[in-house]
């Protein structure tokens, strides 16, 4: 049984305490089909979110087979099922992927074999085989809700919390959901609450909690709402909730809630020694899978949604043939003269430079060099902040409801720090090695690759961060972006900053790190050609390598910091 006695829950909001549920106290034995309705705004979902922990309850207790949930810890992943109202899969994965994919991420199976039983099972249960191969960016809206249901259905949970499930739904798939839902609140004794507008079909449910104003107004048989509310059909009882105050009504349902309790199967206390068979029943627990399974799970995943995203495929591609030939257009200007300036640089600097026409070329050598590697970092940091800037953002709502059937953030950062690893080490590899084909400035191949592997890895990691970080991912894009416009600006190289700024805006701009280690180690004296056109300190690349090291930690930290933090919306 659930038992919620006393519930409240309160949000700050403006300086002010704004309570959203107020002293709820239902009960809703095992195998019960319950409808949670009521106008908009008065607490239904924010009541459903509260019984699956997403909310923290400001007062009272939730009881869970006699166990305190308040004092006891929330309900275990594998005891309840959370269907929201957004969808929880990936439009590029089929029916059948998603459900295989969220058996992996919550139940250790023993083999292959028993994972594919349990996804035909549920996948019969809840009438998705005619459709298992079709990609979910094509199915229905009421495909999707038999999906969500059927996602949830892999731990086999003994408490399914519905939000909104039937909303926008054509009348037929309305029917199909409710009959649906109806059905697996006859199997395993489970308790199936759904919060609906719909004052449809109330037949099919075994009982309808009406919320007002966050107050508890009605808890009864549909085959009595409209008397209660004295009104000749249910549709009408909206409008009569607003000819009395919440108080009132709420105050009424007290005086009455005992005796439409008793003429209820399964609401009366059981006597001492006696009670449910299916209440009393052990908890099965499902074993949660693996730190690495997990991570290997979403990392697939990962590479799957990204070679049948084709948009972004293609924007990938586009980049890594796009970037490198612009930087290579800019230079071929440039090239001849670095090469005679590599016989004269090469034979002695010092003497040279006391001759204007060989210290003009040789400025005009250290400009193009400067300009050429400074170019490759602010695009590589470019490419970072497009490869993560919606990388948490863009699936958070998926995150957050995968995190509450049991999924590790760890697991699920490491999967998405596997996956950008490989993509920045694809894009800094290739545009030196692409640069280098036309422009051979010489510097040795660990260091000047190396360099453009962290700027890039470093700008990924942290707007990997922006992202988990924000709300949206607009503004995690935006934010980002705007990151990545102050790189060339302030990194000093092309116009000096201010002595009393440098030491203090220096450290935290990547690509100031990368294009100064990467010219402090030229060879063929080039460095002395740079260093005659910069005003800005040249730091040598060890050094750089460590501050880019530790912009890559903050960003992964920022990154952890931003997923562990709960992001559900009231």
């Amino acid at each position: 049984m659930l038992e919620i006695r006393d519930l409240q829950f309160t949000i700050r909001k403006d300086g002010q305490d704004i309570p959203l549920l107020r002293d709820i106290s239902v009960k809703i034995p095992a195998g019960h089909f319950v409808a949670i309705v009521g106008p908009s705004g008065c607490g239904k979902s924010t009541l459903l979110k509260t019984i699956a922990g997403i909310n923290v309850e400001s007062g009272g207790d939730l009881l869970w087979d006699g166990r305190n949930l308040s004092e006891d810890g929330d309900l275990q992943p594998d005891e309840f099922g959370y269907v929201p109202q957004f969808s929880i899969a990936f439009d590029e994965l089929t029916v059948e992927e998603s459900i295989d994919n969220a058996i992996q991420l919550r139940l250790k199976t023993r083999s292959g074999a028993e994972m594919e039983q349990i996804a035909d099972r549920i996948i019969e249960e809840v009438g998705l085989d005619a459709i298992r191969d079709r990609r979910v960016s094509v199915l229905s809206g009421g495909q999707k809700r038999r999906l969500g249901l059927a996602l949830e259905m892999t731990t086999a949970p003994r408490l399914l919390l519905c939000d909104e499930v039937t909303s926008g739904l054509d009348p037929k798939s309305e029917s199909e959901i409710v009959n649906l839902l109806h059905r697996l609140s006859k199997s395993e004794g489970r308790i199936v609450a759904s919060v609906t507008h719909s004052l449809g079909h109330l037949d099919l449910y075994d009982s309808v909690l009406v919320l007002y104003a966050g107050r508890v107004v009605y808890h009864g048989p549909p085959s009595a709402l409209a008397h209660y509310f004295g009104v000749a059909f249910a549709e009408e009882v909206y409008p009569a909730l607003a000819t009395r105050e919440p108080d009132q009504w709420a105050a009424s349902w007290e005086k009455h809630r005992q005796d439409y309790y008793a003429a209820m199967p399964g609401f009366t206390e059981p006597a001492p020694g006696t009670g449910s068979s299916r209440d009393a029943a052990p908890a099965r627990r499902s074993k949660r899978p693996g730190f690495l399974t997990q991570l290997f799970v979403l990392l697939g995943r990962r590479w799957t949604i990204f070679f049948r995203d084709k948009t972004q495929l293609l924007l990938q591609v586009a980049m890594l043939l796009i970037f490198p030939a612009v930087v290579v257009l800019f230079a071929l200007d440039g090239v001849p003269s670095l090469k005679r300036a590599s016989e004269t640089i090469a034979r002695d600097v010092k003497d040279l430079m006391k001759d204007s026409q060989v210290t003009e070329n040789n400025m005009e050598v250290g400009g193009f060099v400067s300009g050429l590697v400074m170019f490759q970092v602010v695009l590589l940091a470019l490419m970072g902040s497009n490869n993560s800037a919606r990388e948490v953002a863009g699936e958070r709502l998926i995150f957050e409801k995968e995190k509450l059937g049991g999924l590790r953030v760890g697991s699920y950062l490491g999967s998405k720090l596997c996956f950008l690893a490989t993509l920045v080490t694809v894009q800094s590899v290739w545009m030196y090695l692409f640069v280098n084909i036309f422009a051979q400035v010489e510097c040795r191949f660990w260091v000047h690759a190396g360099l453009l592997v962290l700027v890039n890895a470093a700008m990924t990691a942290i707007c990997l961060g922006i992202s988990a970080a924000m709300s949206s991912p607009d503004q995690a894009s935006l934010l980002s972006i705007y990151l990545v416009g102050f790189q060339l600006p302030l990194s000093g190289a092309v116009l000096a900053l201010p002595k009393a700024f440098e030491p203090v805006l220096q450290p935290f701009i990547s690509a100031y790190w990368s294009w100064s280690g990467i010219v402090r180690s030229l060879e063929n004296g080039y460095y002395p050609a740079v260093d005659m056109v910069t005003e800005a300190t040249l730091r040598q690349a060890g050094l750089c390598v460590v501050v880019l090291g530790l912009h890559l930690l903050g960003g992964v930290i920022l990154a952890f910091g931003g997923a562990a933090r709960s992001r559900w919306s009231h």
